[in-house]
């Protein structure tokens, strides 16, 4: 894969234009470490029970990471968001977006992998599926965590460290980011449930569940730094949550009958 050579970088920063009105100096260091203080204060308050719901905490982090972004000196183009790559990440996202739906459809189908999608996160009506589409996975899920993760994470990181290393290290991050919701559902899913009746099963299925977020995390940092553009992350984390949910939700609702 191919990450962007640093003369493409150089030559995307003379173009950059400001996120806001910039009148500071890029600093991706302290960029990075705020960050990085704000992702493991969120994680912390929501393993306490003392984050609030989630579109409190969601909010409060998005604003906090806009600030960091701000008060560091960063661009829009540092965090993916400048809108002449907008075109470029949608077709980027949509292509994930396409690939993950036949995945999912396969596995649907396919008798040996058809029981994992059988979630009890399915077993909503179909009111209830739409909002958790468009409010959980979009509005709470894929785009706070985007702009976390692959906007300000990545964008300083990338300027530290390069592309290749700044994509392992915050890939490695956002898999450790879903250790505390894994805890939290692993019990939703019959697959995963039948192992956690032991320490030992829980422990199997936090790290399956580390080591693909962390994959994922390396795919959506690709999308990002390929395309230039946030849009295409978002579009491919909101099909892999979105569209896994509402494949279950069929799958679910068609063996009911």
């Amino acid at each position: 894969m191919s990450w962007g050579t640093m003369e493409e970088r150089d030559a995307e920063r003379d173009r950059a234009g400001p996120l806001l009105i910039q009148r500071r100096r890029w600093r991706p260091g302290r960029c990075f470490a705020l960050a990085l203080v704000v992702v493991a204060i969120v994680t912390t308050g929501r393993a306490l029970g003392v984050a609030g719901p989630d579109a409190v905490w969601a909010s409060l982090m998005t604003a906090a990471m806009a600030l960091v972004a701000w008060s560091s000196g960063a661009t829009s183009a540092h965090l993916g968001l400048r809108p002449s790559d907008a075109r470029r990440g949608l077709a980027y996202g949509g292509c994930a977006a396409a690939v993950v739906l036949v995945v999912l459809v396969a596995a649907a189908l396919l008798p040996a992998t058809a029981g994992a999608l059988h979630d009890a996160r399915g077993e909503i009506g179909g009111a209830r599926l739409a909002r958790e589409l468009l409010v959980t996975v979009v509005l709470l899920t894929a785009i706070p965590e985007e702009f976390a993760f692959r906007g300000v994470l990545l964008g300083s990181g990338v300027e530290l460290w390069g592309p290749r290393r700044a994509s392992l290290v915050v890939s490695a991050l956002f898999g450790l980011w879903h250790v505390q919701p894994t805890l939290a559902t692993m019990g939703a899913n019959p697959v995963a449930g039948a192992a956690t009746h032991s320490t030992g099963g829980r422990a199997v299925v936090v790290l399956g569940a580390v080591a693909a977020t962390f994959a994922a995390g390396l795919v959506f940092a690709w999308l990002r730094l390929r395309s230039r553009s946030l849009l295409a992350p978002v579009i491919a984390h909101v099909a892999t949550n979105g569209l896994g949910l509402a494949v279950a939700w069929v799958v679910v609702h068609t063996s009911a009958r």
